[in-house]
């Protein structure tokens, strides 16, 4: 915390508030600041560094360079920032959030310096609470301020019609395996046309060997709702697809909350924070971003520059309502084949960068991990069927999908 009360940069008017994407001299003060904040006495990290800049290059198409970038105060910057919003502030405030946790082990000086750039700028984010608790070495306490973050809290007290529940959940990530008419409504899936976002996510389910919610076994319903998002967005199932996706819809939603959706994944599969985050379901596993840090910081950028662009048609097209994408009943646009439904929402398709750094739809080579095809093959032996992964096969992998 810093050690006096700070004067926030005051936010702007109506009248005075710039609203326009930020040009190229902005970008590179906003990118330097993000930096500044994030970075450890030695230096930004390679994949600190990988992810600022292709972040910011996806957001605003402008290239930036931060292998020696001129360092800018807390004070400096949020003036720089005096004519943006508290959203558009809050969204850099996150970066820099996002950029610290990814040290291991977080530098206490490194958290209370990201929370002085917050304090000039004006906003918060709940998060932080979070982040604090990980410096300090607290990742028990951090799990559970985590837990009792915003956007989760909403994921309980939330009305369950979108997931098509019969009663609220006691628990965001509260796995429900007695429910014969939800495993039915999943199921039947299958009666949707070749094409379709319904049938999409049904072959999805089955080349993988994953068992609809509603039964022993399955998802949480809460969680099944991202894998509308992997075939809606083109996203295959491994590791470092999940990030994508939750890159995502982290973004898309309007909420800055949401950002949550984003640490917990990172938090997963890349530093081992929030182990227990989704528990019953993912597990983590460290270091899949930094493993091959310049492709997937590109992978990532991408996603969370279509989840944005998503939004922002939503907005403008008066449906801002629907930027959660966890809140979406996605059942009404089962029927509808997957390209209108991209092209009815504004969803622009994966970037030519994304593309060439690695990223693969659920139905090609490298769109479905080791384990989950040789899951799909088990569940097509035991139920007396020949398997069909619909091209999906494990990267480097030969076997006949």
């Amino acid at each position: 915390m810093p050690e006096h009360a700070i004067e926030p940069v005051p936010l702007p008017s109506a009248a005075d508030v710039d609203l326009v994407p930020p040009v190229p001299d902005e970008v590179q003060v906003i990118a330097r600041g993000m930096a500044s904040a994030a970075a450890p006495p030695e230096g930004l990290t390679t994949v600190q560094r990988a992810v600022l800049e292709a972040l910011t290059e996806s957001m605003t198409g402008v290239a930036v360079d931060l292998a020696d970038f001129e360092p800018i105060g807390p004070r400096e910057y949020a003036e720089a920032l005096s004519r943006r919003d508290a959203a558009f502030r809050t969204r850099m405030f996150q970066a820099m959030l996002l950029a610290e946790m990814l040290l291991v082990p977080i530098p206490p000086s490194v958290s209370a310096r990201v929370e002085e750039y917050g304090a000039h700028l004006g906003v918060g984010d709940d998060m932080l609470q979070v982040v604090r608790r990980i410096a300090n070495g607290s990742l028990g306490l951090a799990l559970i301020d985590f837990e009792r973050s915003g956007y989760f809290d909403q994921l309980v007290q939330r009305a369950p019609d979108t997931l098509h529940l019969p009663e609220a959940l006691d628990d965001a990530w509260q796995l429900s395996c007695a429910d014969d008419v939800l495993y039915s409504r999943w199921a039947a899936l299958e009666r949707c046309t070749a094409g379709t976002l319904g049938r999409g996510v049904w072959e999805f389910y089955r080349a993988r060997g994953f068992t609809f919610p509603g039964h022993a076994g399955s998802a949480p319903p809460t969680l099944a709702q991202h894998d509308w998002i992997h075939v809606l967005a083109d996203y295959g199932s491994t590791v470092e697809s999940e990030i994508e996706v939750f890159g995502l819809i982290s973004r898309c939603n309007d909420d800055p909350q949401a950002f949550s959706l984003l640490a917990m994944v990172l938090g997963l599969f890349e530093t081992g924070y929030l182990y227990g985050a989704a528990r019953g379901f993912f597990e983590y596993d460290r270091g899949h971003l930094s493993n091959d840090a310049d492709r997937m910081a590109v992978r990532l950028g991408d996603a969370m520059a279509r989840g944005a662009r998503l939004a922002w048609h939503l907005n403008d097209t008066g449906r801002g309502d629907r930027t959660d994408l966890l809140a979406t009943d996605w059942f009404a646009y089962a029927d509808v084949p997957v390209d209108d439904v991209r092209a009815d929402l504004g969803l622009p398709p994966r970037s030519a960068r994304a593309i060439t750094a690695g990223s693969t739809t659920p139905w090609e080579a490298g769109g479905i991990s080791p384990f989950q095809f040789a899951q799909g093959r088990a569940a097509a032996e035991a139920d007396g069927r020949p398997y069909e992964s619909y091209g999906a096969i494990p990267r480097g992998d030969d076997s006949p999908a």
